[in-house]
């Protein structure tokens, strides 16, 4: 998880999509496309691993086009395949 969360910081969208479950990738992104955006820090609330599957749940937040922060709450799924972990979807908690 802290590393897809590097990777949004940094715009790395290659390293994203490769570490998207190929069942679940979308084609792209496009992170360019959606304007600026500052990640200010991430949380991890707690995280469970279950044999070759796990959940995370977590709290980023971010401020969009320089408008007010916002917070991401998300459990996100995860999937354990041929050495290494794939995001898989995630389900987003209201606030």
């Amino acid at each position: 998880m802290r590393s897809r969360y590097s990777a949004y910081v940094l715009g790395l969208e290659p390293y994203l999509l490769a570490s998207w479950h190929s069942s679940t990738r979308p084609e792209s992104l496009d992170l360019d496309l959606q304007g600026p955006t500052t990640w200010l820090g991430l949380e991890v609330k707690r995280s469970v691993t279950q044999g070759n599957q796990a959940e995370v749940e977590f709290v980023a937040r971010y401020r969009h086009k320089g408008g007010p922060a916002h917070r991401m709450h998300e459990l996100s799924r995860f999937v354990f395949e041929e050495g290494r972990w794939f995001y898989v979807d995630g389900d987003l908690k209201s606030q």
